[in-house]
């Protein structure tokens, strides 16, 4: 397979209010929107693609793209999520400070990891739970 100029993966993430989200993403960690298609019910997203550098997340309304036995949201989940999105970033405390002023629930806090580098953790509004860390896990 030739090299792509982007990630081979890309999580898809269920949201109650999708376009709230997308602005929190924005504001909270610095996502682009990249593609957003609404919903034809009022104040719904069918899919989104949201970029970070050459990373991407995708993601949609809970009430659109149920998938009963196969996806739920993290609220459907008894807010227990079952994954989390690393985003890798030079300036963790910057991230850190930027999410935090948005509101994020810190989980891990802000602290060197022992593999390298600095690291944190938090949960969105909806309760995602998102890692960040310099640590690059390529080299």
């Amino acid at each position: 397979m030739a090299a792509r100029p982007y990630p081979t993966l890309t999580p898809s993430l269920l949201y109650h209010d999708a376009p709230a989200a997308i602005a929190w993403l924005e504001r909270a960690f610095g996502f682009a929107p990249h593609l957003v298609v609404p919903g034809d019910a009022p104040n719904t997203i069918a899919h989104a693609q949201l970029t970070f550098g050459n990373g991407m997340v995708m993601l949609g309304s809970a009430e659109i793209l149920n998938h009963p036995g196969m996806m739920q949201s993290v609220r459907a989940a008894g807010g227990i999520g079952t994954q989390a999105v690393c985003v890798y970033v030079e300036n963790v405390d910057a991230a850190h400070d930027r999410a935090v002023a948005a509101g994020a629930v810190i989980t891990l806090a802000l602290q060197d990891v022992h593999y390298g580098g600095r690291a944190f953790s938090c949960r969105d509004p909806e309760g995602h739970v998102w890692h960040f860390g310099s640590y690059d896990p390529w080299t």
